[in-house]
C-alpha cells in the first residue's frame, strides 16, 4: 500500500475526532495527525485518540514551539509516546505571529534559532538524562523528565515555509511539514534539498471529497481563502512564488469585508495547485499529482461537508478503498 496519512481539523468536536479515529483503526492508515490551533489542546486529544485508534503513528500538526517551553513539550512527548506505545511523531512548528503575540501574549523573535534550540533540548530530555544547556535564547540547570521515556528517540517532523527553516530542518529533523506551496516550487525545493540530505517529505493538503463536484470546490476554497487571509506567512509566500495578483486582491477583499464571501476570489487553477477538491472518481489522481512533486508522505487534511461521519466515509473510502492500495 502507498503511503498516506489522515488529519482531523481543528473544528471537530473531541467526539468527532474520536469517532474518526475509531474509523482509522479499521482502514489503518500510517499516520492519524492531529492539529493544534487554539481550540482543543494537542496532548489531550494525541493521548485520547491513540486509544481510539491503535494501529496508526499518532503525529502533532502542528505543536506550537512558542506556547510551551522545551522542557514541557519534552515532557508532553514522553507522556504521549508513552500512552501510544511508542507511536508518536512529533511535528513542531512556529505557528504564527497573530497566534504566537494576540492569542499567547509572546513575542515572536528568532523563529530559526528557537526552533533549532528546542529541538536540541527535546532530544537531550527525551535521552532521559540530567541536562545542562545554555543557548542563545534557553539555559537549563540540571533538567531532567521524572518518568523514563520508552524511546529515546521520538521522530521530529518541523512545519517548514521560508528557505532558512526549510534548510534547518534538512539539517536537524527526520522529516518536513509543507503547507500550501504550488507544485513546482515543491518539486523544485525537494529535489534541491533531498541531493542535500534524504528526509521523510510530508505535505499537509487541504481535501475536500463529495459527489457534488461544486460543493467540494465550494468547500475547499472557504479553507484555502482563510488561511490567505489571516496568515501573512502563507499570503507572503505566494506572493513570491506565483501567485501575487491572487494573493492581493483576496487580501484587500478580506480587509474590506472580512471572510464572508471570501472564496469566490480563489482562481480554479490555484485551487487545484493547492488542494484536493472534487468527486471521488478525479480524487485519486490529483493526490498523484502532489506524490509525483517528491512527496513521500501526503497528509489529507478532513474539511467536512453535512455530517461529519458520512463525509469521513467518503474520504477514506475514497483514498483508502481497496482499489487504492
Amino acid at each position: 500500500m502507498r503511503r498516506l496519512s489522515y488529519s482531523l481539523g481543528s473544528l471537530l468536536s473531541i467526539e468527532e475526532v474520536l469517532e474518526c479515529s475509531r474509523k482509522l483503526n479499521e482502514i489503518k492508515p500510517e499516520v492519524e495527525w492531529i492539529p493544534e490551533t487554539w481550540g482543543m489542546e494537542n496532548f489531550s486529544m494525541l493521548g485520547l485518540a491513540s486509544k481510539e485508534n491503535t494501529f496508526s503513528k499518532i503525529g502533532s500538526s502542528i505543536i506550537n514551539i512558542y506556547s510551551r517551553s522545551p522542557s514541557l513539550i519534552a515532557m508532553g512527548a514522553s507522556t504521549v509516546d508513552t500512552i501510544s506505545n511508542g507511536r508518536l511523531i512529533l511535528g513542531l512548528g512556529t505557528s504564527s505571529v497573530p497566534i504566537v503575540e494576540n492569542f499567547h501574549g509572546n513575542s515572536f523573535d528568532a523563529p530559526v534559532q528557537r526552533m533549532k534550540e528546542y529541538v536540541e533540548i527535546i532530544r537531550l530530555a527525551l535521552q532521559g538524562e540530567k541536562i545542562n544547556y545554555s543557548g542563545k535564547i534557553f539555559t537549563l540547570k540540571d533538567f531532567s523528565l521524572l518518568t523514563k521515556p520508552i524511546r529515546k528517540e521520538i521522530p521530529i517532523y518541523l512545519a517548514a515555509i521560508n528557505q532558512k527553516m526549510v534548510e534547518m530542518t534538512w539539517d536537524i529533523a527526520d522529516g518536513v511539514i509543507f503547507y500550501l506551496r504550488p507544485k513546482n516550487e515543491m518539486k523544485e525545493t525537494i529535489s534541491k534539498m533531498q541531493r542535500k540530505k534524504k528526509i521523510d517529505t510530508a505535505l499537509q493538503i487541504i481535501t475536500c471529497i463529495h459527489e457534488d463536484e461544486e460543493k467540494s470546490r465550494n468547500r475547499a476554497k472557504k479553507t484555502l481563502s482563510f488561511y490567505i487571509a489571516v496568515g501573512k506567512i502563507y499570503r507572503e509566500f505566494l506572493q513570491s512564488t506565483g501567485y501575487s495578483d491572487e494573493v492581493k486582491i483576496i487580501n484587500e477583499e478580506y480587509k474590506k469585508n472580512g471572510l464572508d464571501g471570501l472564496q469566490e476570489l480563489i482562481p480554479e487553477k490555484m485551487l487545484d495547485d493547492l488542494c484536493i477538491a472534487g468527486t471521488p472518481a478525479t480524487a485519486v489522481k490529483k493526490l498523484d499529482a502532489f506524490r509525483d512533486v517528491g512527496i513521500d508522505l501526503p497528509i489529507i487534511q478532513f474539511n467536512p461537508i453535512g455530517n461529519v461521519n458520512e463525509s469521513f466515509e467518503l474520504l477514506t473510502k475514497t483514498f483508502s478503498g481497496e482499489s487504492n492500495e
